[in-house]
């Protein structure tokens, strides 16, 4: 696992934190991160927008003039879509954007986006804000002192309330929790900054059962005592 400098609240180094490698070490996937990103976009549409055919737009009951004798082209309705203040052809009609993306591509994308922020040097890690109360001064120093001088995207404890309220005021500063980390933010923002009781942990390994293998012997032995 890569190591980096744990910092404190007045950006002074507080230690070292290690950062798992499947989370922060990996070759970024671009197209992978493209596709998340474009997928995460889409689904932000609201897709309301609505034109109205012919049939939609009032009046236009009756036909404007005969059919033959006016030297004119024959003629329906005022209300085609040739006409002013007729129908829309083909136009835009309510939809859904949204589009499917497997779990585990959302999540490639996310450790990509993190694993280039590692790369470039831009995940901070700080051991606790510390913040007693709500201070947007106080957190406005904090990251100065980090060396934070570009948009920022600050990931939160869901029980740190004054860090919330300190962060929210920044305009450099997008607030996140845990749960609601995503590629698409990452990519926004320059700088990662975590705490430590948020920062991702390697998944731990799935444990074997090793009761399973015992049982065939067992086995084995019931038959020999039936056969004998």
């Amino acid at each position: 696992m890569a190591q980096i400098t744990l910092k404190n609240a007045a950006g002074k180094d507080a230690g070292k934190v290690d950062l798992d490698d499947s989370t922060f070490g990996i070759q970024p996937n671009v197209p992978v991160m493209h596709q998340v990103v474009t997928a995460q976009l889409a689904a932000r549409r609201s897709g309301t927008q609505s034109t109205k055919t012919r049939s939609e737009v009032r009046g236009g009951g009756a036909k404007p003039f005969r059919q033959k004798g006016t030297g004119n082209a024959r003629q329906g309705s005022i209300r085609a879509p040739h006409y002013s203040g007729g129908g829309v052809a083909l136009g835009p009609k309510p939809r859904k954007y949204g589009q499917k993306t497997p779990k585990k591509m959302i999540g490639l994308a996310l450790r990509s986006a993190l694993s280039d922020r590692a790369a470039e040097g831009k995940v901070i890690v700080v051991d606790s804000w510390g913040f007693e109360k709500p201070s947007t001064k106080a957190a406005k120093s904090a990251l100065a002192g980090l060396g934070v001088d570009g948009k920022a995207l600050v990931v939160v404890g869901r029980d740190d309330a004054a860090a919330a309220l300190s962060f929210r005021n920044l305009t450099e500063v997008q607030l996140i929790t845990p749960g609601e980390l995503n590629a698409y933010d990452v990519l926004c923002n320059e700088y990662i900054v975590f705490t430590q009781a948020v920062l991702p942990t390697p998944a731990q390994a799935k444990s074997k059962k090793p009761a399973a293998a015992a049982e065939v012997p067992a086995a084995a032995d019931e038959n020999e005592s039936e056969e004998s």
